[in-house]
């Protein structure tokens, strides 16, 4: 008998056609149509920048991968299921990490890294001892009892990545989390980012408008025009020479400036 290839695992992340309009408000006179039919797998391990110029769909994609929007037309699975209508299924099983670091200043880093275990019913001892654990990874030790205002800003957003790991999610998302940064911190976060999602087999989308720093986050980049479609996904090699990562930044620079 013979045995052929075993099938492909389904995707983490489908987008199918899916399409995405907001109605006119106001003087608006139309519908805006913000994703035009995208057709777009990501799958398990995958760490992919979506990358595109300011207003060309980024955050509605990420919204409906995230739950927060459903599409017009079309589809969006996360995981085989649908995150906007099953919502609640995806507890622990997603993690965002936003553009501002929203720690709740009330409470300290510990506290807040301990926040989504805490969601989760969690017993004390075991969420403090992770959450101590991740504060450590990300250099934070010593920092436990302090509360935001008296951290750095790139202290503040290592506290958030603390907490988006420290639930153990397989889906990390993230909203340009390091654009408020200052271009040093923000290279050396997004590096250990980058290490911490592949260490853990985490699956990870990245917004960003920034082709450095999707060049930074490396793996994959899928790169979008307006409304969102995709106009260029890339595979980044592994150990990309200079060459070859100039070629790719050109071609990037290219579409972006259509």
């Amino acid at each position: 008998m013979t045995v052929g290839p075993a099938p492909a695992a389904a995707p983490e992340i489908h987008f199918d056609r899916a399409s995405k309009t907001f109605p006119a408000t106001g003087e608006d006179s139309g519908a805006f149509r913000a994703v035009d039919d995208i057709t777009l797998d990501i799958r398990q391990g995958e760490l992919v920048a979506l990358l595109g110029k300011t207003g060309c769909g980024k955050s509605t994609l990420f919204n409906m991968i995230a739950g927060l929007g459903e599409p017009t037309t079309g589809t969006v699975r996360v995981k085989g299921r649908d995150p906007f209508r099953e919502f609640d299924w995806f507890c622990g099983k997603l993690a965002i990490v936003f553009q501002s670091d929203r720690l709740l200043p009330w409470r300290t880093a510990l506290r807040n890294v301990e926040l989504g275990l805490e969601m989760r019913n969690m017993p004390a001892r075991e969420r403090h001892a992770i959450a101590q654990r991740w504060l450590e990874r990300l250099g934070l030790a010593g920092h436990e009892r302090d509360y935001p205002h008296k951290l750095s800003g790139g202290m503040r957003q290592r506290v958030s990545i603390a907490r988006a790991f420290a639930t153990d999610a397989s889906i990390l998302l993230c909203d340009e989390p390091f654009s408020a940064l200052d271009e040093i911190t923000a290279k050396r976060l997004r590096e250990e980012f980058a290490t911490l999602v592949r260490e853990g087999g985490k699956t990870a989308v990245f917004i960003t408008h920034s082709i450095s720093e999707a060049l930074d986050i490396g793996g994959r980049i899928v790169v979008l025009r307006r409304p969102a479609q995709i106009a260029l996904d890339i595979k980044l090699p592994a150990q990309a020479s200079r060459a070859e990562r100039d070629e790719i930044r050109q071609r990037i620079e290219a579409i972006l400036a259509e």
